[in-house]
Formats: C-alpha cells, sequence, structure tokens
C-alpha cells in the first residue's frame, strides 16, 4: 500500500476528481458494513458561515452498526467518539482527491477499557481494507 499514515488515521491519494471520490469512498465503506450517517460539505459551511474560500472537502461520519452496537454495550461513552470519520478533499480540481479515515485504535487511546480492543481492532482492519480498495 502507498498509504501515508498519520499519527490518527490512513491517507490515501486517489487519482479521481472529487465526486468520484466521494462515490467510491462511500461504495468502499459499505462494502465493509459501514453506512454514512453524516456529510459535512466544508467548503460550503464556510462560506455560509464565514464568507470564505475553501476546496472542495467533506467530512463523513461512517458507522458500522454492528461495531457501534458491540462498543455502546461494553461502554455507553464511546459513543462520544463515535462515528468513524472520513474526508475527502480535492488535491487537484478535476483531477485527484484525498481520502482520509480515522484510525479507530488512535481514536479508543484515550479510551482505558481493554474490553474495546476486539471491537477497534475489528473496525481497524475494515477501515484498511476500505484504504486498499481506495488504491485500486
Amino acid at each position: 500500500m502507498t498509504q501515508a499514515k498519520a499519527d490518527y488515521g490512513f491517507q490515501t491519494p486517489v487519482n479521481l476528481p472529487y465526486e468520484q471520490a466521494i462515490e467510491k469512498a462511500t461504495a468502499a465503506l459499505k462494502e465493509e458494513g459501514f453506512g454514512v450517517l453524516t456529510e459535512i460539505d466544508v467548503k460550503a459551511t464556510f462560506k455560509k458561515k464565514l464568507d470564505a474560500e475553501f476546496r472542495r472537502y467533506v467530512i463523513l461520519g461512517a458507522c458500522n452498526p454492528n461495531l457501534a452496537h458491540k462498543a455502546l454495550n461494553i461502554e455507553l461513552g464511546i459513543g462520544l467518539l463515535l462515528p468513524c470519520n472520513v474526508i475527502v478533499y480535492e488535491d487537484e480540481p478535476g483531477q485527484s482527491s484525498v481520502v482520509s479515515i480515522v484510525d479507530p485504535i488512535a481514536m479508543l487511546g484515550v479510551v482505558t477499557n481493554p474490553a474495546l480492543d476486539e471491537v477497534a481492532d475489528d473496525a481497524r482492519a475494515r477501515l484498511r481494507r476500505v484504504a486498499a480498495a481506495l488504491e485500486s
């Protein structure tokens, strides 16, 4: 894989225009059991609220219901760290985009409940497969 890894996520360049990158990311998430619960258009929000220009950038709130159910049954407060955020932004207008996916292990690093480790490991494996699918 050619992913760059930040301390808190996986970043994957995608040789697709912005809209197509969002579609591909959403489809790859669906293949791994994640649905997109929220979609925040950062560019539109900045324009509306601040009258400021910004590149095309979206935050997708992705959730795997089975994993969320397991995690919430272990610790109710874990909802503060859900859903798993995925960002897509335009790198080269009309040509390429970048997709970054939060690393569940890093997110749950603030939680000291070992019972959540299995859920985080499963989520991480699924999200790594999403990132790998975006590279192909």
